[in-house]
């Protein structure tokens, strides 16, 4: 069988962990993803994985035998690239993972111009504001705001978000506007974001003059999605921060209205993320940098 198709394999179920997902990703049978690690270790006569019911762990040789030879076959996809039409015509498939409202109002609504520039790239986009494991659900990157979690990938600043604090004008009309961040902790109801990881609520933060509040405040609405903080707000369930693209078309409109803006929040940092060990190819880097594009020309994203 094909040495280079069988390395290719093998590392693909270290990455993803077990047999069923490697296939899946590589468009195989998992037979034949079993087969061909079966002979990989036949012609090393070396035990590359040990296998139970549910994972597949990766022996000392195996782990020795993966570094090296992703170095190899990365060095091998650069060869390939080099010598065909990749770099002037990126094609394939390429998986990315989008929190919700930037998919929904910045990259999706400018995707025919993505389109026209590539028009042989297929795009398998996940959209949720939920963690991803690049590596075991073989994502080429992904766009997420916040703090890092994972310091072992590559990530590229491509924007910071301005966020804002707003309440409905029915909220107003029945509670009044805060005119102070420490109202909010017992004069008014809040509407949070919670950590989809963890759990944990994120503080309300607001500074001025040096000074600089976390408020968890009173709620009684938590959530972990852009969107749905949106139309929490929108209902009159309290007050909340948010990204400033999401919510400004709605205060041009009426709908919303800013409060307490004489306090600064701190903006919230975008970033691209993609694995380490894995090719950029010319794929991964054509959507890279055209999102970045994307960040740096949208009128409420700074720099």
């Amino acid at each position: 069988m094909d040495q280079i198709q069988s390395m290719r394999v093998f590392a693909r179920v270290v990455e993803a962990g077990t047999f069923t997902k490697a296939a899946e990703s590589l468009d195989l049978p998992k037979g034949t993803v079993t087969k061909l690690v079966q002979h990989l270790e036949a012609r090393l006569k070396v035990k590359l994985l040990n296998r139970t019911t549910r994972r597949v762990t990766v022996t000392p040789d195996g782990a020795a035998y993966y570094e090296r030879t992703s170095r190899l076959l990365n060095d091998l996809d650069d060869i390939e690239a080099s010598m065909s039409n990749a770099q002037a015509s990126p094609s394939g498939r390429l998986r990315v993972d989008v929190g919700a409202s930037v998919a929904g109002q910045i990259i999706i609504p400018a995707l025919p111009d993505f389109y026209r520039r590539y028009p042989d790239i297929r795009l398998d986009m996940g959209v949720s504001d939920r963690p991803v494991d690049l590596i075991t659900d073989n994502v080429d990157c992904v766009i997420r705001g916040g703090e890092l979690q994972e310091q072992s990938l590559v990530a590229r600043r491509i924007g910071n978000v301005p966020l804002l604090t707003v309440a409905s004008p029915a909220y107003i009309a029945a509670y009044g506007a805060p005119t102070h961040p420490g109202q909010l902790e017992d004069e008014h109801t809040l509407i949070n974001y919670f950590s989809t990881r963890t759990g944990r609520l994120y503080p309300n933060e607001f500074e001025k003059d040096g000074e600089r509040l976390e408020i968890a405040g009173r709620y009684r609405l938590a959530v972990n999605e852009s969107n749905a903080m949106t139309a929490a707000l929108l209902a009159g369930l309290g007050v909340g921060q948010t990204g400033s693209f999401s919510v400004i078309p709605h205060i041009e409109r009426g709908e919303l209205v800013r409060v307490l803006e004489d306090w600064q929040v701190p903006a919230i940092p975008v970033w691209v993320v993609y694995p380490p060990n894995r090719h950029l190819s010319a794929k991964v880097r054509a959507f890279v940098e055209w999102a970045a594009e994307q960040f740096a020309k949208h009128p409420h994203i700074a720099r």
